[in-house]
């Protein structure tokens, strides 16, 4: 299984992409629908229309890495489609890519700077 081990951001696009894209589809994805930076080294992950495939593209420092999985007997669970990209912790992020439900693991906390 592919594990981030810094400090990552993993953002999942949850509406469906043609799967017929490669890296450069894919960052343009990132950067037309999201307005995001796909070079900022945040995890992206995409999924096919029948849920039974998901791509996961990153800006390691140096290139772009691209990886698919495809599930055998089953689909990913994923979550309903909104406008912009959900953030996933590494647990959930762990869970969904080995194909279980992870909606039940807790989400992301983020906190704002508190200035002293």
């Amino acid at each position: 299984m592919i594990i981030p081990s810094g400090g990552f951001r993993i953002f999942v696009a949850t509406e469906p992409v043609d799967f017929r894209k490669g890296m450069d589809g894919l960052v343009a994805e990132i950067a037309n629908r999201f307005d995001l930076d796909p070079y900022d080294g945040a995890i992206w992950l995409f999924r096919s229309r029948r849920a039974d495939r998901v791509k996961i593209i990153v800006w390691d420092g140096s290139g772009l890495i691209l990886a698919m999985k495809r599930l055998r007997d089953s689909r990913f669970v994923w979550p309903k489609a909104q406008s912009g990209p959900l953030t996933l912790s590494k647990p959930q992020f762990e869970a969904l890519f080995a194909g279980l439900d992870w909606r039940s693991l807790p989400a992301p906390e983020t906190r704002k700077p508190v200035l002293l």
